[in-house]
């Protein structure tokens, strides 16, 4: 007879999720994680065969899901995109739990020239979310350079203000720079048209 699982895969990878979080992969010794999971190392060795890279692997398949569900659906969504982007500020409101949680991207990523298991698929999510904010400011009638120029400032905010919370002991400025975002993306349509 089967074993039964005690935890499951969903719940598992949310818990080695906020340990990454909350102390980089680097940080993120066995113990802490086998600690996080509620298993012990060799069960978790059991269920992640390839240690600690493929728990971290895992852990960014499914941080991407949540990207594609949570942040790229809306902003390919439905609405103007003004909707589309307040729909998406208030996902990553909840996914960052209003500023109280790192960014997981950010605490996997290696230094530029360093070699990572993870470099490929963190720069394949941070392309999409970019791509897809790129899409939404251009249809408000920029033209593709300033719009993906708009979309990389508007990430680039977004991670910015996550390390600031941390640094700071505060969750305002994650909070304010959603609040902002809509007009930072999207203000000065009516000249972006006439240029």
């Amino acid at each position: 007879m089967a074993r039964k699982v005690l935890i499951e895969m969903d719940a598992l990878l949310d818990r080695l999720g906020a340990t990454f979080r909350d102390v980089g992969y680097d940080g993120a010794s066995l113990t802490l994680l086998s600690e996080a999971a509620g298993l012990k190392k060799a069960s978790l060795y059991h269920r992640f065969p390839g240690g600690k890279e493929q728990m971290g692997l895992e852990v960014l398949q499914e941080t991407g899901r949540w990207l594609t569900q949570h942040v790229l659906g809306p902003l390919g969504g439905e609405g103007t995109p003004r909707e589309r982007v307040t729909a998406m500020t208030r996902e990553l409101r909840s996914f960052y739990q209003g500023g109280k949680q790192a960014c997981l991207l950010n605490l996997l990523s290696s230094p530029i020239s360093e070699a990572s298991p993870f470099k490929a698929a963190i720069h394949q999510m941070f392309e999409a979310f970019v791509g897809a904010l790129t899409n939404v400011v251009a249809e408000e009638g920029y033209a593709v350079s300033a719009a993906r120029d708009r979309a990389e400032r508007g990430v680039a905010l977004i991670q910015g203000s996550l390390v600031l919370a941390r640094g700071l002991g505060t969750t305002a400025p994650f909070r304010k720079t959603l609040a902002a975002l809509p007009d930072e993306l999207l203000a000065d349509t009516q000249r972006a048209r006439s240029a």
